[in-house]
């Protein structure tokens, strides 16, 4: 055995007993097996019973271990295993040989429970093809063919499939019966299902739960354990980066991935590519982009990178908008556009000098809009700016009495029909969280005849990712949305745009401009689902974003909404002057101990670490050409970073060698000997520091840096 050869060797064994294999055990691993034909297995390894399960073919360095791919397949043949791995200490091939042409990558080996209950399946296991679809969870036609399409998929071999079904079409009742018929075939026995927001878990483990009452689900939270003895796991991603690592590639069979934020194909793929499992996508919106039409650059990006990740060139099944609402399965919409006379002018609207309060501005912001002015006294502000950088108070005044005027009386169309919208639900998309409680206000004002009480709020609004109190009281505002009569209307900020699932919302009010079609299609879809008594629901356009994308049902054309004359607006930077402050519930907590008398750790240091946690997973995914055992030392640094977040605000070589964990690996000289000297490890750090902590020199982080929390 030549030098490569044996570091090949003392890589495997350590990547074995990252995996929780005892290479000291013989009723686990064995080096060496003869075979029946005089040759050698390298490795053997064996369930807790002493039964083979896999044999591992060991390479040196410079060899691709798939050219080993036939002699591993004669030992496994000899030894009547079902699975082979090809390692040369750098990468890792798995083979199910009797069920494919071809290994495949993973990223390290299977632990002994993975490989167990993946070989037990092995004597039941079906043809999908086979196995019917319960038709009690998903009957319509089309859901039938789309979880026959996905079944001949894998029959085919092909490990990456995605649905493009329109919202409201029953994604998840789909995904529960394509999942059951996996089960039933003994294909599968741990699923992933992954959701971009914490709400979204909930909707989706209530309905997982209905449909699968015989395959225990549950919510891996953020800090939690995945729990083993269910089979259906529901997280997000941001839950699950801090964990991951500490699983084998083959804990989930399948992973499906619903609605997940279109970061989730960049940033956070290297997650999802993790597990070795089959990888099926749900969307409701358009994964192939018109060819006469490049349409808005993220929208391209996204399309892009959906198609790649799932590697395809086109959906596996679609099923669109316009089909359901043809089958009728999804309620028609009618659009009532109407523009203020700032919001409908070409080219922009003029703001002078003396319409900006200067006095309230800080020192930043004065400096920015004397270089904007210049030399002039006015300059042309773009309506896409209203709500970011100036408010016209007396045009959101002008939107929300428009929607009352025609929600109370209807809008006669230029065909001399009088077009009415339903009264009930609605949603209204804003811009800020400033404008979304300035329109929840005025809402509310303007429907005050409505309300039974003074008290009670017929407007409210919910917004994402400004801080935890507003997080924490979001979910409790969407459950009181969709459950109680009031509020009817609910402002919304990034909460209520995609995966929003109440059948009665009849109302949109786009008060929000957005320049992207995949969004703007996730925004309508939050009205399409049916109800009793919903023939069909109004979406209120008072920024043109239907004229933008082409939305060509014109029953409601409004035209400008006027405001009185009497009123001059006044555009004003949106800054954060007088507001209200007070010490925030959430921030409250005891120090305490547990039953060991150990201190509890407080929620700050716990969130602290989770923080740093995702900075560092989101920054090593973003790293190329990493060895597997550079990624190991990488892996067990970023323990040390979040065991150690209460105190750490810099890392630096020496931590190599105060770092327990690294004393046995070789500690400083071992990291020296692994990166390749002092000047890689060096820059690998300061590209490490100014991930987790802001800059190289372990100076804070600017504000907005940190990785989406729990959403």
């Amino acid at each position: 055995m030549n030098d490569n050869e044996a570091r090949a060797r003392i890589l495997i064994n350590t990547q074995l007993t990252d995996q929780g294999w005892n290479i000291h055990d013989a009723n686990a691993v064995r080096y060496e097996v003869a075979l029946a034909d005089g040759g050698f297995a390298d490795y053997v390894l064996y369930d807790r019973r002493g039964r083979p399960l896999a044999v591992i073919e060991a390479k040196r360095f410079s060899i691709d271990p798939r050219f080993a791919a036939a002699q591993a397949r004669r030992y496994a043949q000899q030894l009547g295993v079902a699975y082979v791995f090809l390692a040369n200490g750098r990468e890792t091939q798995f083979w199910e040989w009797q069920a494919e042409a071809h290994p495949r990558l993973v990223k390290t080996f299977f632990k002994q429970d993975d490989l167990e209950r993946r070989a037990a399946t092995l004597q039941l296991r079906r043809k999908p093809q086979d196995v019917p679809t319960d038709t009690r969870i998903a009957g319509r036609y089309y859901q039938i063919a789309c979880i026959d399409a996905l079944c001949r998929e894998i029959g085919l071999g092909r490990r990456k499939l995605l649905v493009e079904m329109a919202t409201g079409t029953g994604k998840t009742r789909t995904a529960a019966a394509f999942i059951k018929r996996l089960f039933e075939a003994h294909c599968i026995t741990r699923v992933l299902f992954l959701v971009d927001r914490n709400p979204l878990a909930i909707q989706t483990i209530d309905a997982l739960t209905e449909h699968l009452p015989d395959y225990p689900a549950y919510v891996q939270r953020s800090g939690q354990r995945f729990q083993d003895e269910k089979n259906i796991t529901v997280t997000t991603l941001q839950s699950m980066v801090n964990i991951y690592r500490d699983y084998s590639p083959g804990y989930f069979d399948l992973i499906i991935s619903d609605e997940c934020h279109r970061s989730i194909y960049g940033k956070w793929s290297g997650v999802l590519k993790y597990f070795d499992g089959i990888q099926l996508g749900l969307t409701a919106t358009p994964c192939v982009a018109p060819a006469a039409d490049p349409g808005d650059d993220e929208d391209q990006l996204f399309v892009r990178d959906t198609l790649k990740f799932f590697e395809v060139d086109q959906p596996t099944y679609s099923y669109t908008l316009k089909q359901a609402i043809a089958d009728g399965h999804l309620a028609p919409y009618q659009i009532y556009r109407a523009k203020t006379v700032l919001t409908a002018a070409e080219g922009g609207f003029p703001v002078k000098r003396s319409q900006l309060d200067w006095h309230g501005m800080d020192a930043d912001t004065r400096a920015e809009l004397e270089l904007l002015f210049g030399t002039e006294d006015t300059i042309v502000v773009d309506p896409s700016a209203l709500e970011r950088r100036f408010t016209i108070p007396e045009r959101n005044r002008a939107i929300v009495r428009e929607f009352r005027q025609v929600y109370d009386n209807g809008y006669m169309d230029g065909a001399g029909v009088l077009r009415k919208p339903l009264l009930g639900k609605t949603i209204v998309f804003a811009v800020t969280k400033r404008h979304a409680a300035t329109l929840a206000e005025m809402f509310d004002h303007a429907f005050a005849d409505l309300k039974p009480d003074p008290a009670i709020r017929y407007a409210d609004y919910v917004v994402s990712d400004l801080g935890p109190d507003d997080e924490a009281d979001a979910y409790t505002k969407i459950r009181r949305f969709k459950k109680d009569k009031f509020p009817q209307i609910l402002v919304s900020v990034n909460m209520l745009d995609t995966g929003f699932d109440c059948p009665e919302i009849v109302n949109l009010v786009f008060a929000r401009f957005t320049r992207s079609s995949i969004l703007y299609q996730q925004m309508r879809g939050r009205g399409t689902r049916k109800l009793p008594g919903k023939p069909i629901f109004t979406l209120f356009d008072f920024v043109g974003v239907t004229d933008l994308h082409g939305d060509a049902d014109t029953w409601g054309e409004g035209g400008v909404v006027t405001e009185p004359a009497r009123k001059r607006y006044q555009p004003r930077r949106l800054l954060g002057l007088d507001i209200h402050d007070q010490i925030d519930p959430a921030s409250r907590g005891w120090m305490t101990l547990d039953e060991d008398g150990k201190l509890v750790i407080p929620g700050a240091v716990e969130a602290r670490a989770a923080e740093l946690g995702a900075r560092f997973e989101a920054w090593l995914l973003r790293q190329i050409g990493l060895d597997a055992e550079q990624e190991r030392w990488l892996a067990l640094l970023g323990n040390q970073i979040r065991a150690n977040a209460d105190s750490l605000d810099a890392l630096q070589p020496e931590h190599f060698a105060c770092f327990h964990v690294f004393e046995q690996l070789g500690g400083l000289p071992g990291a020296l000997r692994i990166f390749g000297g002092p000047a890689p490890l060096d820059a690998l750090l300061a590209s490490l520091n100014v991930a987790l902590f802001g800059t190289d020199d372990g100076s804070p982080p600017r504000p907005g840096d940190a990785p989406a929390a729990n959403r």
